[in-house]
């Protein structure tokens, strides 16, 4: 017969709450501290998530989900009412001034609409956009500092740039401007589309150019499904109108993800291993709210036991009381959730500015997003309604005899030995601890977690590799170059951008400098001989079939049908060359001036690992490099021959052949990448690397590409000094990058991911306190009487504290052991995970922060027995006796 009394339940769920004031204080303040952990940790993460992310998007350039480049208009047209496409913004590029005053800036001419502009940080706060049919352009305030213009509406300037190879001088009116932002890599000149059209037809270039991209048009997008699919809904996209990204050919379109979005970053490394790191971080953080939570359901069961058995004998079922403790526990939740995400987001707004502080150039952003409060209301609710099972499940199996009998770890039921030995104090605490094996577990539990999470703080940031992270950047102490050698998208390097011999002069004259040597670069015309399979295979990620093919068409041939393509070479002093990492073979043999050796540069991925199919050459090869000294064009259609470059009609067909040369053999002595800091810093050849003597020898050329030098730490900050105001008051053509940068951002970093490691550490070890805490109380709480009779038969005060100190000391030292018993099981499989996952990681065993803590918890097992021992001392003997 079905009973409808879920009204009943429910009022006597509320007056039995209503009865245990205490009870309902200790669990509201867990619940509320349960609720205040996943708070305060979703507020700092989503907050440095944010701040991350505005920050990538200043680097990046802006905040579009990705982009379509290098359209065709019919193209553009075409692709832009995708209904994927929630919003989309259009650029045309047109080119970039390079000559000073913008040597050393990153400056982009060219048409962006509104919506691009705007998500691009190019929203004037004086003025407006270029309109079309109009000389109008649009810029910021640095630009205009570096043309000597001041900020006023109708201000004309005049910019000399190159647009595909043509150099052209054009006069704007300024139209609006805003505020420049240090933070954002490329400056921006607008100018209305029509301008864009008129400038190309001047220079005679028709999109997409020489280079692929001048004039073209790219479609910026917001997509409908947000950042979580970036790549795949660009690929959609494409699939949709009959294109794909993947192989160079006819229907090829490169695309672009916005790399500034960690959802599009995580996405990219979502393998395995990643997932079982995110799952495990989860898991810790819900097993920490469940220890507490689930603590306190648990006590407070064993205290009311005696009252749910005698509910059951007046027929209440077990269903039934498991819903009186649910309802309970919601009701409770009611109270100490708002509470939690209210004091949660107030420390995560207090530590999120302190964290965000310690890591140069993260905006400070607290998050208010109601995902932030969702998320961690809805993790606190389902760990109380996971922590109430379990003391459901109690109340309902116990019987109403046993319920009057109970106390904790009667239950238990063992059959074990006597022991002929005699009754010691401390095998009397070892013995207490095994009477509710469950409960002292989950106590040694949550103090692990506080252990474990420290240590694995200290070992994360102790494995930030700054040799690893630096020398991605940069190699040495300093390097000098023109300026135009460090700018994205700069001049190719010639001879006009050499370090001349009186700059290093100045800088050897500074003194301190303890190792020094010169890159050279190539400034002649070099060739090397490879294979039509290799060539085609380098050269079909950035080419169509059909570009290929005339590309093949083009290319001079040796007799055994070998093709001549241009050579990137390097000459290196012995200072620079300990710089490579050598993959194979010995760079010895490079300084070695009477023989011919070489050695042959490959490619790295974002590790830093070698791609061995980023070049042919292979240790012991010979390569041959030629030396041209003239080149003749001709048509290679028709054979005929043109002489010099201006005999070339215009627009006529031509391709080149060397008829002046020197060919020169070279044995591969090594295999070696090449540290980016000292590179070309662009890709367009394969290249190969020479002794510095041989380097001179045989190219007859001595521009110098790069100086690089080390100094003493004494001399390292007068030397920085000196090349900041050489390089912008005394010879501003030049500039330099330097370690101490670097090293900077990289203690930012670590210091960030410390202060959060802590932070989070600190609440996980709060927790394990409170838990230990809560665990002593309640057991001398609970077992009051029992304390009262062992008085009672001779046990002195001093004998009990003992026994109970000797306990809470068991609780901490069971903790470090079983934390130290985790990290190393766990040691092998977290490595090469953090190794793999973090490129400037370097995993180191730890384990010290386990020896500093174990003193503090010592103190700790000691300290919370003796005074919860002396605060049940306030009733006499004969009062602890006679309470049930």
């Amino acid at each position: 017969m079905k009973v409808s009394n879920r009204s009943c339940i429910r009022r006597l769920s509320l007056r039995s709450l209503l009865a245990s004031r205490t009870r309902n204080i200790v669990a509201v303040l867990a619940i509320a501290l349960t609720a205040l952990l996943f708070t305060s940790l979703f507020t700092i993460a989503l907050s440095i998530n944010e701040g991350i992310q505005q920050n990538n998007f200043r680097q990046a350039g802006g905040w579009s989900h990705g982009t379509l480049k290098y359209l065709t208009e019919e193209q553009f047209e075409e692709l832009k009412d995708d209904p994927l496409i929630d919003q989309w913004g259009l650029r045309r590029f047109l080119g970039m001034p390079t000559q000073a005053p913008f040597n050393k800036s990153h400056v982009e001419i060219g048409y962006s609409d509104a919506n691009q502009a705007h998500w691009s940080y190019c929203d004037p706060v004086e003025g407006r956009l270029p309109q079309e049919g109009t000389n109008e352009a649009a810029t910021d305030t640095h630009v205009l500092e570096l043309l000597g213009v001041e900020p006023e509406l109708g201000a004309e300037f005049t910019v000399t740039f190159d647009v595909d190879g043509h150099e052209t001088t054009q006069t704007f009116t300024l139209c609006g401007w805003w505020e420049y932002d240090e933070a954002v890599v490329a400056n921006h000149i607008l100018i209305p589309e029509s301008r864009v059209d008129a400038i190309l037809a001047e220079v005679g270039v028709t999109p997409p150019g020489s280079d692929g991209m001048t004039g073209s048009w790219n479609l910026d997008v917001m997509l409908g499904h947000g950042a979580r699919s970036i790549a795949s809904d660009l690929e959609e996209i494409l699939v949709n109108h009959g294109y794909q990204s993947e192989t160079a050919g006819e229907n090829y379109i490169s695309t672009g993800v916005n790399w500034g979005y960690t959802g599009a970053q995580l996405s990219d490394k979502l393998d395995p291993t990643v997932v079982a790191i995110i799952v495990g971080v989860l898991a810790l953080i819900l097993l920490t709210g469940y220890l507490i939570i689930y603590n306190v359901f648990q006590i407070s069961v064993a205290g009311d036991i005696r009252f749910y058995g005698l509910l059951k004998t007046i027929g209440t079922t077990p269903r039934q009381l498991r819903r009186i403790i649910r309802t309970q526990a919601l009701l409770l939740s009611l109270v100490g959730i708002p509470v939690g995400l209210l004091l949660g987001w107030l420390l995560g707004g207090v530590l999120t500015p302190v964290i965000t502080a310690q890591l140069n150039g993260v905006t400070t952003v607290v998050s208010v997003s109601p995902l932030l409060f969702v998320g961690a209301a809805l993790f606190a609710l389902m760990t109380v309604l996971i922590s109430c099972r379990r003391p459901g499940r109690l109340a309902g199996k116990v019987s109403p005899v046993e319920a009057v009998r109970y106390t904790e770890g009667k239950a238990l039921k063992r059959k074990g030995k006597r022991s002929g030995k005699g009754v010691s104090l401390l095998s009397m605490a070892w013995a207490n601890l095994g009477r509710s094996r469950g409960k002292t577990f989950l106590t040694v539990l949550s103090l692990t977690l506080a252990v474990v999470l420290l240590t694995l703080t200290v070992t994360f940031t102790g494995g930030f590799d700054m040799d690893k992270y630096v020398s991605s950047f940069t190699a040495s102490d300093f390097i000098l170059a023109d300026a135009g050698q460090f700018q994205t998208g700069g001049d190719a390097f010639n001879d006009e951008m050499e370090v001349p011999e009186e700059v290093i002069n100045a800088v050897d004259a500074q003194g301190g400098i303890t190792g020094s040597g010169r890159v050279y670069g190539k400034t002649a015309p070099a060739l090397e001989f490879v294979t039509e399979e290799y060539y085609r295979s380098i050269w079909s990620r950035w080419n169509t079939q059909e570009q290929l093919d005339s590309m093949v068409a083009f290319k001079d041939r040796t007799e055994d049908g070998l093709l001549a393509d241009r050579v990137q070479l390097y000459g290196m002093e012995s200072f620079a060359l300990d710089h490579l990492t050598v993959l194979e073979g010995n760079l010895s043999k490079l300084n070695d001036s009477d023989g011919n050796y070489i050695a042959a540069v490959y490619s790295t991925d974002d590790y830093g690992k070698a791609e061995m199919s980023s070049h042919w050459a292979r240790l012991g090869d010979t390569v041959t490099i030629r030396y041209v000294e003239e080149f003749e064009y001709y048509d290679p259609n028709t054979g005929e021959v043109y002489g010099s470059w201006e005999n070339v009609p215009e627009g006529a067909s031509y391709t080149e052949r060397a008829i002046k040369y020197r060919d020169v053999d070279y044995t591969v002595a090594a295999l070696v990448t090449v540290p980016s800091a000292l590179s070309y810093r662009y890709y367009g050849a394969d290249e190969f690397i020479m002794g510095a003597e041989i380097f001179l020898r045989d190219t007859e050329t001595d521009s110098v590409m790069y100086y690089a030098f080390d100094t003493t730490d004494e001399a390292n900050a007068a030397m920085e000094a000196f090349l900041a105001d050489y390089t912008e008051n005394v010879n501003p053509q030049f500039d330099y990058e330097s370690k101490a940068t670097y090293a900077g951002e990289f203690e930012s970093t670590r210091s960030m991911f410390l202060l959060l490691g802590s932070a989070l550490s600190f609440i996980v070890g709060l927790v394990g306190v409170l838990n230990f805490f809560n665990a002593i109380l309640t057991g001398i709480t609970a077992r009051r009487r029992e304390l009262a009779v062992l008085q009672s038969i001779g046990m002195t005060a001093r004998q009990l504290r003992t026994m109970l100190a000797l306990e809470g000391l068991f609780y901490t030292v069971g903790a470090a052991f079983l934390a130290l018993a985790l990290i190393v099981v766990t040691a092998p499989f977290l490595g090469p995970a953090l190794n793999g996952l973090i490129w400037f990681f370097t995993y180191r065993f730890t384990i010290w922060p386990i020896a500093v803590v174990l003193p503090l918890f010592g103190a700790l097992g000691i300290l919370i027995p003796v005074l919860s021992c002396r605060a049940a001392q306030r009733y006499s003997v004969v009062e602890r006796l006679r309470q049930e």
